[in-house]
């Protein structure tokens, strides 16, 4: 039976796995608590891979109080040797007497194995509590798992009436400065910001995170079907920056392999990026979030490609008019039923703009 204080503990637990919203990756989100007679004994969170996983951290603070103890974690204990033997075989050594999960590991390494050997060992399970916020804390790293792409998040700042940018293409700036810090924070979360090859020419953006205490900079991507990129483009300064196209053009790849580039080809037969393929290709590498900032083009191409599942759009109270770049380019339809639906999660006023999340 789940009590009033199996609730606070999970939610402490949720509230340390949060601590690693921008340092886990690849790894899951994950934090512990232990308490023994109500009592607090032991909590911990995972902060980087390779580091010790929240459990072993937990476990280690509450010592010989561990036993005959409750445990309390966001995601099933590992089961596996990865980069750190398996969180479920200090548990049993720690004489822990009930573990309590708020969900089953998506991993196919895990699955249930964890809960299956916890219970052999005589330890009592239980999970599904708070098991909402805890799928939403590891979205990213859920949809990896489950169908092998990440979670991709598509950012779009735009005036009242969903201009993205005038018609010459100047859209600095639509939204005002907290919207915009705010979106720096969805960038540090994710492992990824990607944007096309027009953005880079007409902006020349450095897609890195600034204002966030953060110590990892997300892998820039940019979708450039023929390698046109600048090699003295800003974003190839610092960091990591892999340019995908679908031509093999020897030339413009060793420019950019020379300005400190990745560059991969993933081609489809229109001689565009296949961008079906170009997700399947960033979950390869581990890659849980991926974050879009692009242009009306590219949104679109990512939007019929189905590979879009949520929009974080900040709107601004002015109007630009019909002359102004949209947020998709997208065919005509003829009847409305052929529409993107969307389910919206959350509005929120930012400074003076609206942020709101919806799902695909």
């Amino acid at each position: 039976m789940v009590t009033a204080a199996d609730h606070e503990f999970m939610g402490q637990a949720l509230e340390l796995a949060a601590r690693g919203l921008y340092t886990t990756t690849p790894n899951p989100r994950v934090g512990c608590v232990i308490a023994r007679d109500g009592v607090l004994v032991g909590s911990g969170w995972h902060e980087k891979a390779g580091l010790a996983h929240a459990e072993v951290l937990a476990l280690k603070e509450a010592g010989d109080r561990a036993r005959g103890a409750t445990l309390y974690v966001n995601l099933e204990p590992c089961s596996h040797h990865g980069r750190t033997p398996p969180c479920v075989d200090a548990i049993v050594a720690a004489g822990i007497k009930r573990v309590i999960a708020a969900m089953q590991d998506p991993n196919p390494k895990v699955a249930g194995s964890g809960f299956t050997r916890l219970r052999a060992a005589g330890i009592a399970i239980e999970h599904g509590l708070k098991e909402n916020e805890a799928r939403e804390l590891n979205i990213g790293f859920i949809a990896r798992m489950t169908r092998s792409r990440p979670w991709v998040r598509m950012k779009i700042a735009a005036s009242l009436d969903g201009r993205t940018a005038l018609a010459n293409g100047k859209s600095q700036w639509i939204t005002g400065e907290p919207a915009r810090a705010d979106g720096h924070r969805w960038r540090a979360r994710a492992c990824a910001i990607l944007t096309g090859f027009g953005t880079v020419r007409d902006d020349d953006p450095q897609l890195n995170v600034r204002g966030v205490d953060t110590p990892r900079q997300p892998l820039k991507i940019v979708v450039d079907s023929k390698f046109e990129t600048s090699p003295s483009a800003r974003l190839l300064k610092a960091g990591k920056t892999l340019v995908v196209g679908a031509v093999n053009d020897a030339k413009r790849i060793a420019s950019l392999k020379g300005a400190g580039a990745e560059v991969a080809i993933i081609a489809n037969d229109g001689g565009k990026v296949e961008l079906f393929k170009l997700m399947e290709e960033l979950a390869r590498r581990e890659l849980n979030e991926i974050h879009v900032e692009a242009g009306t083009k590219l949104n679109g191409s990512l939007l019929r490609a189905g590979v879009v599942d949520e929009l974080l759009v900040y709107l601004a109270p002015r109007v630009i008019g019909d002359s102004g770049r949209g947020m998709f380019h997208l065919p005509e339809l003829t009847d409305l039923s052929h529409t993107t639906a969307l389910k919206i999660r959350e509005v929120e006023r930012i400074g003076e703009d609206l942020r709101i999340v919806a799902r695909v």
